[in-house]
C-alpha cells in the first residue's frame, strides 16, 4: 500500500477487527459483512496504485465505484436486515439489487485475487441450484430453487457468503495473520534464517537444508506458503545457487519447503481454522496432532536436498561459515516468548482469537528485550502489512461460502461421496488414490484453502466412513448390541459386514456414535480431514496455479512451469505422509504409538526419497530400487510386527553403508 490514506484506513480496519474479536459482542453476520465490504474496498483501491492507472483513466473511477458499492452493500445488510424479517423474508426490489450486487462483487474480486477457476465454480454452482440441476439425470439431479430463495440464503443468512468460512476469516484467520505480521516486523525472519544456518549449514547440502529449516520455521509463524517463499527465498535461493545447486532445483526446494509451513504448528494457515470449525475439534488438538507429521514432511524435503547434493558432489560448508547456535539464540531468544505465550494460552483454554491477541502484545513487549524494539511506526506498519496479506484470503473465504451453500443445500456432497464409495468398492487405498487425483486436478486451478474446502465438503464423509469401518465392524461382531442397533442391522439381514456395506452413510453415522468412543471418533475424523488438508497443500506446487513455485521462480530467474514441476516432485511428502494417517496411529494413537511410527517412518521416507530420485548415496540400479521399495514397505507398514521394521531398517542401513564404501573407494583408489 502506497497511499497514506489507504494505509490509515487499513490501520483502523485492523483495529476494528481486533476490538470486535477481543472486546465487543457483535453479530457474526454483521462482522462478516463489514469484513467483506472493507476488503473489497481495499482490494479495489490497491489496484489504483498501479503505475498504469491514473486518475484520468476510466479504470481508476471504476475501482472507486466498486469500493463505494461494496461498502454500501455491507451497510444495506446491516441497516435493512430487520426490515426483511419484518416482511417474513419476502424480497423487494432493493433486496434483489443488493443481493445480486454482493454476489457479483464476490465473484469479481475473487477473480482479481485468485484467477478464473473459483468464479467459474461459483457461477456453475449457482446455475445448478437455480435451473441447471433439473436437466441432469441420476444422483446429481436437482429440481432447482427460486431466485429469491437462492439470493436470501447466499446474502442474508449465515449459510452463504457470510457463513462459516467468512466468520473464520474475520476472526481466527485475521488475528493469526496479524500475529504473524507482528513477528515478521519485529525481525523474526532474520533470526529464523540465522538459526537455520547455524543448525544445518555445515552438513551435506547445507544451503538446501538451511532453506528447508528456514521455511519450516517461518511457516510456523506466517502460515502462508507464498509469504514463506518470498521472505526466506530471497536469502536461501541465492545461497543454494552459490553452493552449487541448480537454480530450478533451488527454487523448487524453497517452494516445497514453504508449502510445508501451513503444516507446521502453531500457526497452520486459514485451512486449519476451517478444519477446526468443520469438525468441532479444538485448534489445540489439531496442532498437537500435526507436529510429528509436519516434521516428517520437512525431513522428506531434506532427504531430496541431501540426495541431490550427493548426486552433484556438493560438499558441506566449513565450520567457520556457520554461526554458533548459542550465539544466535542469545541474540534472538526473545522471539520464542510470543510462541510460548500463544501455545500456553491455548492450553489454558483461551479462544484462539484471545490467545492471538495476548501473543501480539507479547511480541511488542518481547521486542524491547532486543536492540530493535517495536515502536509506534512499527506497530502501524505491522497492522497495515497484516491487512494487505488478508486481502487475498478474506475475499476467497467469503466467496467460497456461496459454493459451499450450494453443495450443502443440493446434497451434491453426499452424492459425490457415494460415487467415490461405489468406485472404490469399500477399499480405503483406492479411495485415497481417487481423492489424491481429485486434489491434483482441483489444485491445478484453486488455491490451497479453497481446494481443502471443496475436497472436505465432497470427500471427507467417505474417508471417515472407511477409517471407522474396521473398528465398527469389530465392535458389532462382538455382540451384546443395543436394541436399536440390533434392529437396524436386522433390516439388512443381521450380518454386520453386509449391513455396513449396504446401509446409507447417515445410518452408519448414528451407529458409530452409539458403538464407538468419542475419542476414537475424534481421532478418525481428524485423520480424515488431515488427509484432505495435506493433499490440498499440493495446490501451492501444482501447475498451472502454483503460486509458491511461481514466486520462487521469480527469485531464481527460472521458468515458472518447470519450477512448478520440480517443486511438485520435491513435495511428494504431501502424498506419502497422509498414507500414515490412514493406516497407522500417527494421528489417533497414543503418544508411544505415534513416536514409534514416527521413528520407523523417518527411515522409510528416506528409502522412498532415494527410490523417487533414483539415487541414494550414489546412483541406484533395479536391484537396489527393489530393495529400497521393500525397505520402505517394511518400515512404514504399521500392521507389520517390530521385527519386520527392523529388517527394513537393516536393508536400508546396508545399502547406505555399501554405497558409501563404494564412493570412498572411487574417490581414493589407493585405500
Amino acid at each position: 500500500m502506497k497511499s497514506k490514506y489507504l494505509r490509515w484506513a487499513a490501520f483502523f480496519f485492523a483495529l476494528f477487527h481486533i476490538y470486535c474479536n477481543v472486546f465487543a459482542s457483535i453479530s457474526e453476520l454483521w462482522l462478516s459483512a463489514i469484513h467483506f465490504g472493507g476488503f473489497c474496498a481495499i482490494c479495489a483501491l490497491m489496484a489504483n496504485e498501479s503505475e498504469q492507472i491514473t486518475r484520468k483513466s476510466i479504470t481508476y473511477w471504476v475501482n472507486v465505484a466498486l469500493a463505494v458499492t461494496a461498502i454500501l452493500t455491507s451497510a444495506y445488510l446491516i441497516l435493512f436486515e430487520n426490515a426483511l424479517y419484518a416482511r417474513e423474508t419476502e424480497y423487494i426490489l432493493s433486496d434483489y439489487v443488493f443481493s445480486i450486487i454482493a454476489i457479483g462483487l464476490a465473484i469479481e474480486f475473487t477473480r482479481r485475487t485468485t484467477g478464473w477457476i473459483m468464479p467459474i465454480l461459483i457461477i456453475v454452482s449457482l446455475s445448478y441450484i437455480l435451473f441447471l440441476g433439473r436437466y441432469i439425470s441420476g444422483v446429481f439431479s436437482f429440481p432447482g430453487l427460486s431466485l429469491e430463495t437462492v439470493l436470501y440464503r447466499s446474502f442474508f443468512t449465515s449459510e452463504g457468503m457470510f457463513g462459516l468460512t467468512a466468520n473464520i476469516s474475520s476472526t481466527f484467520v485475521f488475528m493469526f495473520i496479524i500475529f504473524g505480521s507482528f513477528l515478521l516486523r519485529s525481525g523474526m525472519g532474520d533470526f529464523i534464517v540465522d538459526l537455520a544456518h547455524s543448525l544445518a549449514g555445515r552438513y551435506t547440502g547445507g544451503a538446501g537444508l538451511v532453506a528447508v529449516i528456514g521455511s519450516g520455521l517461518m511457516g510456523s509463524v506466517s502460515g502462508s506458503a507464498v509469504a514463506n517463499t518470498v521472505s526466506t527465498g530471497v536469502i536461501t535461493i541465492p545461497m543454494m545457487k552459490q553452493s552449487g545447486f541448480p537454480a530450478r532445483f533451488s527454487a523448487g526446494v524453497v517452494a516445497a519447503a514453504s508449502t510445508g509451513g501451513a503444516l507446521m504448528p502453531p500457526i497452520m494457515g486459514a485451512g486449519a481454522f476451517v478444519l477446526s470449525s468443520y469438525t468441532n475439534i479444538s485448534y489445540l488438538t489439531i496442532i498437537t496432532a500435526s507436529a510429528l507429521p509436519a516434521v516428517l514432511y520437512f525431513l522428506t524435503v531434506s532427504y531430496f536436498v541431501r540426495i541431490e547434493a550427493k548426486r552433484l558432489g556438493i560438499t558441506p560448508t566449513s565450520q567457520g561459515d556457520s554461526e554458533n547456535i548459542s550465539d544466535v539464540l542469545a541474540r534472538g531468544w526473545h522471539f520464542i516468548i510470543p510462541l510460548v505465550v500463544l501455545v500456553g494460552t491455548l492450553i489454558a483454554g483461551r479462544t484462539p482469537t484471545t490467545s492471538a491477541a495476548f501473543a501480539i502484545i507479547t511480541v511488542i513487549g518481547a521486542s524491547w528485550l532486543s536492540s530493535t524494539p517495536m515502536r509506534l511506526p512499527d506497530i502501524f506498519d505491522a497492522l497495515v502489512d497484516g491487512v494487505k496479506t488478508m486481502v487475498f484470503i478474506a475475499l476467497l473465504l467469503v466467496a467460497v461460502g456461496i459454493f459451499i451453500n450450494v453443495i450443502t443445500t443440493t446434497g451434491v456432497g453426499n452424492a459425490f461421496s457415494l460415487m467415490i464409495a461405489e468406485w472404490a468398492q469399500g477399499s480405503l487405498l483406492i479411495t485415497l488414490v481417487l481423492v489424491a487425483l481429485a486434489s491434483l486436478v482441483i489444485g491445478m486451478g484453486l488455491p490451497v484453502t479453497a481446494s481443502y474446502i471443496v475436497l472436505a465438503t465432497l470427500s471427507a464423509p467417505v474417508i471417515f466412513d472407511l477409517l471407522s469401518q474396521s473398528q465398527l465392524l469389530t465392535v458389532l461382531q462382538e455382540g451384546d448390541l443395543p436394541s436399536n442397533v440390533a434392529a437396524t442391522l436386522s433390516l439388512f439381514g443381521g450380518d454386520p459386514l453386509i449391513a455396513l456395506q449396504e446401509m446409507p452413510l447417515e445410518m452408519k453415522q448414528l451407529i458409530r456414535k452409539e458403538m464407538l468412543q468419542p475419542e476414537q471418533l475424534t481421532g478418525m475424523l481428524l485423520s480424515a480431514h488431515l488427509i484432505i488438508f495435506w493433499l490440498s497443500q499440493d495446490s501451492n506446487v501444482t501447475p498451472p496455479v502454483c503460486l509458491a513455485s511461481f514466486a520462487a521462480a521469480g527469485i531464481a530467474g527460472t521458468a515458472p512451469m518447470a519450477t512448478g514441476l520440480t517443486s511438485w516432485k520435491v513435495a511428494k511428502g504431501l502424498y506419502l505422509v497422509p498414507v500414515l494417517f490412514a493406516y497407522s496411529p500417527l494421528i489417533s494413537g497414543s503418544w508411544p504409538e505415534r513416536i514409534e511410527v514416527f521413528i520407523w517412518s523417518c527411515m522409510g521416507l528416506y528409502a522412498m526419497a532415494g527410490l523417487l530420485s533414483w539415487h541414494l548415496e550414489s546412483r541406484i540400479n533395479l536391484v537396489i530400487a527393489g530393495l529400497l521399495l521393500l525397505s520402505a514397505t517394511l518400515l512404514m507398514w504399521t500392521p507389520f510386527p517390530i521385527y519386520f521394521h527392523m529388517v527394513g531398517a537393516g536393508i536400508l542401513v546396508a545399502i547406505v553403508v555399501m554405497q558409501n564404501r563404494s564412493n570412498k573407494a572411487i574417490a581414493d583408489p589407493g585405500s
